[in-house]
């Protein structure tokens, strides 16, 4: 059994068909050598915080005491 039908089968993650068009993936590379992920993942963390989707949500107004109150 592949890694990919064990991916499949243990999490339910079908890597094989495309999420977008549902057409077949193409696996190009397997990366394994610890070093080069761990390089990988430090510059993916790097980049990720230079980006605008790193920055914290705007603010909210306090909560208003009193609004909801029916009683």
């Amino acid at each position: 059994m592949t890694w990919m039908r064990r991916l499949k089968r243990v999490f339910k993650i079908d890597i094989e068909t495309c999420v977008k068009c549902k057409g077949p993936v193409k696996i190009i590379a397997c990366v394994e050598d610890p070093a080069v992920i761990e390089k990988i993942l430090k510059h993916l963390k790097a980049k990720a915080f230079t980006r605008n989707s790193a920055q914290p949500p705007p603010g909210r107004a306090p909560p208003q005491i009193g609004l909801f109150d029916f009683s």
